[in-house]
């Protein structure tokens, strides 16, 4: 059997893997860059030079693929899809390439969204996602004449640019449309702790101001708002992503924003095509339907699933509740499913239940830091809908409590009830968890 891969990072590679482990089919990828596996997660650790170099952020290769028997096609675009007659049609440097495919997978990913506003092509102005862009940015940041730095969009990218930035000693601008920071994963009451920690490090915030356009001669020298003009040495955009879909969007089902909409087994509507990753919707736990939530996370247990269907063994997906978290200026945030304003435009009857406490007893004076927690849960079934936590100390390990407890449809009665174990080393008798749970109404 031959199978076409189309798209070679995180799901593209999750799924190369399952299939070559099976020994058994032809498989070939075609990839438009000749980098593959990059952890762009780690772009603004390395700018911020807090790791001494990318390497690190690679966790396969072309080589690596190639020697497990995989047919690669790098810098290869894939120009057009015959669904019907089963081929694919791409390019590259030695011309062109007609591929034949029994099965195919559509791994294509995401694309930064560009704002529709003039200046976006001056030089020194820079959309952040692959390898490439992070090196011009690294080298932008070089330049003695780059003081000062406009970043556009303050959700998680945004915000960890911000504080490389500051690192880097330049000035930090920060633009988003919404009044605070990290709005998609947060209700305001936890962003705002997020923006008092931006603004106690340097970061100059401009919340609730559109960019109306990046101007300069050439090179950028400002950007424009709805509340004035800022002069600006580089401006990075991050505004978000949108799904990569332009080869099947006119033969595949798609969802609201366009992504490929697929079922359990990661199966498009059309027999034997696939698709994985950002190209394609989820389906979350927290509503009980699709949705759309690009993470590294979701594209490897997509791409998994879609190996092994391909392949002939039957796996479907549980689901997935968004679970994410960012570290900034040694301050931790982490959430999973809903927030109580998602939850609520979602159409549920939500409700919040707040608790902060202490990490550790009062009498534990080092390493020891409030943790702020919220419950989202709904009413009338009881069942919970998300977690949001923010500590100095690192408590990610909660969230992944909280995921599970919406994919399980636990209510927050039970969550009361929890087994959690105490000692003063770790944590407090009357847990932080429970103690949020008891207080729901």
């Amino acid at each position: 059997m031959k199978i076409v891969l189309i798209g070679a990072n995180h799901a593209g590679i999750a799924a190369a893997n399952t299939i070559l482990n099976y020994k058994k089919d032809e498989l070939i990828i075609f990839d438009i860059n000749d980098k593959i596996s990059y952890l762009g997660c780690g772009t603004a650790l390395f700018i911020g030079k807090q790791i001494s170099g990318t390497d690190g952020l690679f966790y396969s290769s072309i080589k690596a693929l190639s020697d497990k028997g995989a047919k690669v096609f790098c810098k290869t675009s894939v120009e057009k899809i015959d669904f019907k007659a089963k081929k694919v049609y791409a390019v590259n440097a030695e011309g062109q390439i007609t591929q034949n495919y029994d099965k195919l997978i559509l791994a294509t990913g995401s694309l930064p969204i560009e704002p529709n506003i003039p200046g976006t092509h001056l030089e020194n102005v820079h959309f952040v996602k692959l390898y490439e862009d992070g090196q011009a940015i690294e080298k932008a940041l070089n330049e003695k004449s780059v003081k000062s730095v406009a970043v556009v969009g303050a959700g998680y990218i945004g915000v960890e640019l911000a504080e490389a930035v500051i690192r880097r000693g330049k000035k930090a601008m920060l633009f988003d449309l919404e009044k605070t920071s990290v709005a998609g994963y947060y209700d305001t009451e936890f962003s705002s702790k997020m923006d008092k920690v931006l603004s106690d490090n340097g970061v100059e915030l401009h919340f609730g101001e559109k960019i109306s356009a990046i101007e300069g001669a050439g090179k950028v020298s400002a950007v424009l708002t709805n509340k004035g003009s800022y002069k600006t040495d580089l401006v990075l955009l991050c505004i978000g992503f949108k799904p990569n879909t332009a080869l099947g969007k006119d033969s595949l089902k798609l969802f609201t924003n366009n992504a490929y909409l697929v079922n359990r087994r990661q199966e498009t509507n059309i027999e034997n095509v696939y698709a994985a990753g950002d190209c394609a919707a989820v389906f979350s736990n927290a509503t009980g339907r699709e949705a759309y939530i690009a993470l590294a996370t979701n594209a490897v247990r997509s791409g998994i699933i879609a190996g092994h269907n391909v392949c002939g063994t039957p796996l479907e997906t549980i689901g997935v509740q968004g679970s994410n978290g960012i570290s900034v200026f040694g301050f931790n945030m982490f959430s999973t499913g809903l927030s109580c304003k998602q939850a609520k435009l979602e159409g549920f009857d939500a409700a919040f239940t707040d608790f902060e406490d202490l990490q550790k007893p009062a009498f534990i004076i080092k390493n020891n830091d409030k943790v702020f927690l919220r419950i989202t849960y709904d009413k009338t079934s009881r069942r919970i809908l998300g977690a949001q936590m923010a500590s100095r100390q690192d408590v990610s390990m909660g969230i992944h409590l909280f995921s599970l407890a919406i994919e399980e449809k636990v209510t927050i009665e039970k969550l009361a009830l929890l087994d959690i174990f105490f000692l003063p080393h770790f944590n407090q008798p009357y847990n932080y968890i429970t103690m949020a749970a008891l207080n729901a109404k």
